[in-house]
């Protein structure tokens, strides 16, 4: 190698040096950025924050954004929380950050706790905090590394909104749900709705199924709004996406929809002055940037109000005729269609001034004939539909004019009674039903005709044929489509099995107590046995003593009738307790409960359970069966005893009853100090056949429940709270008008 050569590879290696030694150094300038999501991928709420952190970080040759889902809206358990910070310990390990976006509550509060560990050092900016408290930053000496932008909905503006768009509105119906964002809203709501009460009535609706809210929103009066906040769980325990619930609320509902979030826009609300995610991570990606390029989070002001933007979707506003008030001046809309005419208007009206003279009658005649072809076809169509899915349903169907004369029926009407549809057609009630019967329902439906509302009832109807049938009715006043009230639809289910297989139930529960019951009439029968046994001796004493003479014999007789008395009650009470009730009446809660305690009583004192039971009046009335509903209390009793002896050896444990009178109800809570029930199963305790006791039939809550909400018209919960488990019953103290 020459020298010139030896040269020329020396400077090709200093070139090469330097290359690398400059590429190194624009490496190591790379700004390493963690989005840390409270949720998951496919959230919009969450993606909508991606796709601007996304567009302004990922593209950027300056930055690098690496993101990871907490997935919260599925658990967020203390446990679930270490297990990600062991993921999270092992993922980013070697890995350098030099910033984290904490997107949410759970993200935030996550960051907060491991900051020294998994993060230490440094700065954290936060987006889409709900019921932000600053006193979180500080009590944990976070400030000097913290800041961001709060989320706030802001329900005084949209439910001004709703007021001034809806002016006629009577009811706003507030849907949520039961999530720690729900309970944070909640607590907003509330504190708002005092300013409202004198102009419009409020429900709020948090603790209820999907499949029931779906007939309340079905059925809700005119002049009501929806004001949507959260359902993400309902409650039976499902879950469900940001769009599904909201969806299928919407395909039902008549009444317009407003929101509090932008990711429900375009799903099915009309709109609201909406907390968008663009908008909170556009505002927390300045942030970033003044921290990236040497600002320090202390100095940046946190964003306490959210900034928040008017939105509409177009689709609903149209809808349901709605226009933007005027003094909303800035607002946004989405779906809008591309307007030719607003486009082009002077082109349009040129076209059509040259037109429309000589096309307009050509233009009408098509028009109409077209469209009284397809109306024809579409009526053909509706009515051939109509008569297949009636004549489909099993339930027997009928419509009567306002004269109460039969106008048209299904297959199973006819079938019911023996004949063709068009023996029904113009007969009346008195033609099918025995007189007196019909003329009740006569009244009945001149009722329903004056309210123009539905009449829901129980029957037992007596056929000609001798058969006799327990039959639900559902009768609802139809209208004409110019207003007029053009008859009553009614619809019949047939619930004779339905009825006897509950009742079959209960007595089957019944008799799956009594082994319980027979053990308590033991004990019933212990003293007073010991008691005769005792007066036969001294019988015996006495006459071998020659001391028994004609008083003496009448004590005798008269302390052994007591006894004697006393067992022969226990036998009563028992066979009481296998008495089904037959109809409905009046009782005392108290009286009935202390019937149930002179069975079992004995059992729980020599079990060592203290029993206390409070009652603040002397006769508290319930409307119901009162066998029924004993059975019910000792079944719960029971259930807590078992429970007691099992986890607490008869050592200091205790049940609690308090009996309470309210102005329509009686409210009956029965608690005991036993484990608690488990959460994943609190929802399932009442189902059939559901038993965490490996002898139990699994009958007995279901049948309480039974008895309490469907016989009795009342409501029956179990919870946990603190160390108790707490059983509420709740029935009506008088009949209930239907």
């Amino acid at each position: 190698m020459t020298q010139n050569q030896y040269q020329v590879a020396i400077i090709k290696k200093l070139f090469l040096l330097i290359f690398l030694v400059s590429n190194i150094f624009a490496l190591s300038d790379i700004k390493n950025i963690l989005l840390v999501h409270s949720y998951h991928r496919g959230y919009k709420w969450s993606d909508d924050i991606s796709k601007v952190l996304e567009k302004k970080y990922e593209n950027n040759q300056k930055t690098s954004l690496t993101t990871v889902y907490m997935d919260t809206k599925k658990i967020a358990t203390p446990i679930y929380f270490d297990r990600l910070f062991d993921l999270y310990s092992e993922q980013f390990k070697g890995r350098h950050f030099d910033l984290v976006i904490a997107a949410d509550n759970n993200a935030l509060e996550f960051v907060i706790r491991y900051h020294e560990s998994l993060f230490k050092d440094l700065p954290v900016v936060f987006l889409g905090i709900n019921n932000f408290d600053e006193s979180m930053i500080y009590e944990n000496n976070m400030r000097q590394y913290t800041t961001g932008v709060a989320e706030n909905v802001d329900i005084e503006k949209n439910i001004d909104l709703i007021l001034k768009i809806h002016k006629k509105c009577k009811n706003i119906v507030i849907i949520n749900d039961k999530s720690k964002t729900g309970y944070a809203i909640k607590r907003d709501i509330f504190r708002v709705l005092p300013k409202y009460k004198n102009r419009v009535n409020f429900e709020y609706v948090d603790d209820i199924s999907l499949k029931n809210l779906k007939t309340k929103i079905k059925n809700l009066p005119k002049n009501t709004i929806i004001l949507w906040v959260l359902l993400f769980k309902d409650k039976t325990g499902k879950k469900f996406t940001y769009k599904e619930s909201l969806r299928q609320v919407r395909d039902i509902s008549n009444a317009p929809i407003y929101g509090l979030w932008d990711f429900y826009l375009g799903k099915g609300i009309v709109g609201g002055l909406l907390t968008s995610a663009t908008s909170q991570a556009a505002a927390a990606s300045k942030m970033v940037d003044k921290i990236l390029n040497g600002a320090k989070p202390r100095e940046i002001p946190i964003l306490k109000e959210s900034p928040n933007e008017y939105m509409f979707d177009f689709n609903e506003l149209n809808r349901y005729n709605i226009k933007i008030p005027k003094n909303i001046k800035k607002y946004k809309i989405i779906n809008q269609p591309f307007s030719f005419y607003e486009q082009y208007k002077k082109l349009v009206w040129v076209t059509l001034s040259i037109f429309l003279v000589i096309a307009i009658f050509l233009i009408f005649l098509i028009l109409n004939t077209i469209k009284r072809k397809k109306s024809e076809v579409e009526l053909k169509n509706q009515l051939k539909f109509i008569s297949v899915l009636m004549d489909t349903i099993p339930n027997p169907i009928n419509y009567k004019d306002i004269n109460g004369r039969y106008i048209g029926c299904n297959k199973a009407f006819a079938k019911l009674f023996n004949c063709k549809r068009e023996d029904i057609i113009d007969k009346t009630v008195y033609d099918f039903f025995d007189e007196e019967w019909a003329k009740e329902q006569a009244k009945k439906d001149e009722e329903l005709l004056s309210k123009k509302g539905t009449d829901n009832f129980e029957k037992t109807l007596h056929f000609p044929d001798g058969r006799a049938r327990i039959v639900s009715y559902s009768k609802t006043a139809y209208e004409n489509i110019d207003g007029s009230i053009g008859g009553i639809v009614s619809i019949m289910d047939d619930i004779t099995q339905r009825n006897q297989q509950k009742e079959f139930i209960i007595q089957q529960s019944k008799l799956a107590e009594m082994g319980e019951m027979i053990a308590a009439i033991a004990h019933q029968w212990n003293e007073p046995l010991v008691e005769l046994s005792a007066i036969l001796q001294d019988l015996e004493f006495s006459y071998k003593q020659k001391e028994l003479n004609e008083n003496e014999m009448k004590d005798f007789v008269q302390e052994s009738m007591i006894q004697i008395q006393y067992m022969s009650k226990t036998l009563s009470d028992f066979r009481n307790f296998l008495k089904p009730s037959t109809k409905k009446a009046v009782f005392c809660a108290k009286k009935a409960l202390d019937e149930v305690l002179e069975i079992v009583g004995r059992q729980i004192f020599y079990a060592h359970i203290k029993l206390s039971v409070t009652c603040r009046d002397n006769f508290v009335p319930i409307y119901g069966y009162k066998n029924e509903f004993k059975q019910v209390l000792l079944n719960i009793i029971n259930n807590a005893k078992h429970k007691l002896i099992e986890t607490k050896n008869g050592k200091n444990i205790d049940i609690d009853i308090d009996i309470e009178s309210q102005s329509q109800n009686v409210k009956i809570k029965i608690s005991d100090d036993g484990n608690l029930i488990e959460d994943d199963i609190l929802d399932l305790i009442f189902d059939p056949y559901f038993s965490t006791n490996k002898k139990g039939t699994g009958l007995g809550l279901y049948m309480a429940k039974v008895i309490i909400e469907d016989k009795m018209n009342g409501k029956i919960s179990a919870y946990n709270y603190i160390n108790k488990v707490i059983f509420n019953i709740i029935v009506p103290n008088k009949e209930i008008d239907k």
